[in-house]
């Protein structure tokens, strides 16, 4: 049969229409990665940050042109509240499974307790997942597909009391001879002092003269701090985890006299640096106040710090956002690497990274991101911030200082 013109350019039409389809098919295909966070509860503004910085990612993503190895495949967040307790964060990771069967990868979820249930539930299904939670427990129980980007609390301890006392000779000419410690019973606080008790300080000269652990939320902070004024130590290790407790243990050390720079404060963890704690307590009562994070807007980020600003409307990019930022990131690497959504072949992506350039390489540290056997990140250093003027600004290592340390004076 001879096909006239037409009929043949309609042929041709339809077959390039039809090899056409399975492109446009896999161009709208769906990624979904996950965020766990505390929405609701003391926590929840932290959560709330986590999202920003997931979001964030998750919209430069798409707008780059989505997981090009996946022919533009876009991305899509899915977001569960694992609320005030571990119990509830089990719960809420069982019930994102059950709704996302085509989850690809996810973080969270925040406090290490809660991070620690939800990755039981995670490494069953075999979901790879990231945290910025400290706890040494978290890689420490033989799972595959989970990994810690920031320091874990014992590296973090291990190399906290050495820094600060360097902080405080260079800024003094006196080490500091005792220390107080004022915790929750969370996680990551247990880890973070587990050494410091068992003699890490006492091998550093640094005696431990005041010890106390709360549950939170913390009901009146008064008892507490006033056996902090009774032992008078030359720092203070305040490690509550949830901005209430952490704006109730400084206003009573201000009412006792020994707030406003007075006694040196040392906080473990981004909620130290929360701009909720401006607006809850102003900047006098916070000034010189320091805590160690996981990461913090550092010398080189200028830009991405510019960027989050004028898309959130946040005052600065805290821990909680930029490593979830970061984590996205990091799981978008993995599946363009992997060239598909099967979460093995993902998970196996992630253990063969090692980046020392681009969005997630860039979101952290030290500027590398290689994880161990155990899932935790190759060479993450100590960060300590410190709040100057109203803003909670970078002051340690020197080649991501936004500013030089200030030692608060007695």
């Amino acid at each position: 049969m001879t096909l006239s013109r037409r009929q043949f350019g309609s042929l041709t039409a339809a077959a390039t229409l039809g090899l056409a389809a399975p492109a446009v098919r896999a161009q709208a295909r769906e990624v979904v990665f996950a965020m766990a966070s505390p929405l609701s509860g003391p926590w929840a503004r932290l959560g709330e940050l986590s999202v920003l910085g997931a979001r964030f990612a998750v919209d430069e993503i798409n707008n780059a042109g989505g997981i090009r190895a996946l022919g533009g495949a876009r991305v899509r967040l899915a977001t569960v509240d694992v609320g005030d307790s571990p119990e509830k964060a089990k719960t809420a990771a069982e019930r994102l499974l059950a709704q996302e069967p085509q989850l690809v990868g996810g973080a969270g979820a925040y406090v290490s307790s809660f991070t620690l249930a939800v990755t039981e539930v995670t490494e069953r299904a075999g979901v790879p997942w990231l945290t910025l939670s400290y706890s040494d427990l978290i890689t420490s129980r033989g799972f595959r597909h989970v990994y810690q980007t920031s320091p874990t609390a014992d590296d973090q301890a291990a190399n906290a009391l050495p820094t600060i006392i360097e902080l405080a000779k260079a800024a003094t000419g006196r080490a500091p001879q005792t220390m107080g410690i004022v915790m929750d019973n969370t996680a990551s606080p247990v880890s973070f002092t587990r050494g410091l008790r068992a003699g890490g300080a006492e091998r550093l000269g640094v005696r431990i003269v005041v010890d106390e652990t709360f549950t939170p939320p913390l009901s009146d902070a008064g008892p507490v701090m006033q056996r902090v004024r009774a032992a008078r130590p030359d720092i203070l290790l305040l490690l509550p985890t949830a901005i209430p407790d952490i704006k109730l243990t400084l206003e009573k050390l201000n009412e006792i006299g020994l707030g406003r720079g007075r006694l040196p404060i040392i906080n473990n963890g981004g909620p130290m640096g929360s701009p909720d704690l401006l607006r809850l307590l102003g900047p006098n009562l916070l000034e010189g106040a320091m805590f160690i994070t996981a990461t913090w807007g550092m010398k080189g980020q200028e830009d991405l710090i510019a960027r989050f600003r004028e898309k959130t409307g946040e005052p600065w990019i805290t821990q909680d956002s930029l490593s979830n930022y970061g984590h996205m990131m990091i799981l978008r690497e993995a599946v363009e690497r992997a060239g598909t959504t099967e979460r093995e072949k993902v998970n196996d992506a992630i253990r063969a990274l090692d980046l020392t350039e681009g969005p997630a390489a860039g979101a952290y540290p030290g500027h590398r991101v290689r994880f161990d056997e155990r899932g935790r990140r190759v060479g993450a250093p100590l960060v300590i911030a410190q709040w100057q003027n109203g803003v909670p600004v970078t002051v340690y290592p020197n080649d991501a200082a936004m500013a030089q340390p200030i030692w608060p004076r007695r």
